[in-house]
């Protein structure tokens, strides 16, 4: 197992079912077939385990943020390299996550709306256009496209492997990887 002197954080951002966990999984095999220490940290995971009540308003996402951007700080900071998965709808949030964690990779998850209603993986694009739910993100609800990520993937026109190549490369670029 390699193991680095710091690690760095490749976060992952975009609306519901951009493809974000896909490319995390993705990620973490490659980089652990490397000889890296990896952790998948996942929004939808960590929102069930630690405060499954927590609700969808912007200060309960806000906190939410906030407690994955701690512990992706203190995963960086023990050379692990952390891959966020969480939406985070909001710039002002993700550049805060940039300067309290420092070593960090902004990658825009994008998938058109029509892709992300066709794949739809926990049916709430369905509910969003029967009104069942509101403010869904990115579908009547905020997202905050990011303004000059590190890396921007297209999931309708690449493959997880392509997207997972591209962050890679993006790493070396920067001198997190060698």
């Amino acid at each position: 197992m390699k193991s680095l002197e710091q690690g760095f954080t490749i976060w992952l951002t975009g609306p519901s079912g951009a493809g974000k966990t896909t490319l995390a999984v993705k990620l973490a095999k490659m980089l652990r077939e490397m000889g890296y220490r990896v952790e998948i940290l996942d929004g939808d995971t960590i929102r069930k385990t630690l405060y499954p009540n927590l609700g969808f308003s912007k200060e309960a996402r806000e906190m939410h943020n906030r407690i994955v951007i701690h512990m992706a700080k203190l995963l960086t900071r023990n050379g692990v390299i952390a891959i966020v998965s969480l939406i985070s709808p909001y710039r002002r949030i993700r550049e805060y996550a940039r300067k309290e964690i420092g070593r960090f990779i902004e990658v825009y998850v994008y998938a058109p709306l029509e892709v992300r209603i066709q794949r739809d993986p926990k049916g709430l694009y369905k509910k969003a256009m029967r009104g069942e739910i509101k403010g869904l993100t990115g579908y009547d609800g905020v997202y905050e496209e990011p303004e000059n990520p590190e890396v921007i993937v297209d999931s309708s026109k690449m493959t997880p492997e392509e997207e997972a190549e591209l962050v890679i490369r993006k790493a070396r670029e920067l001198g997190y990887l060698e």
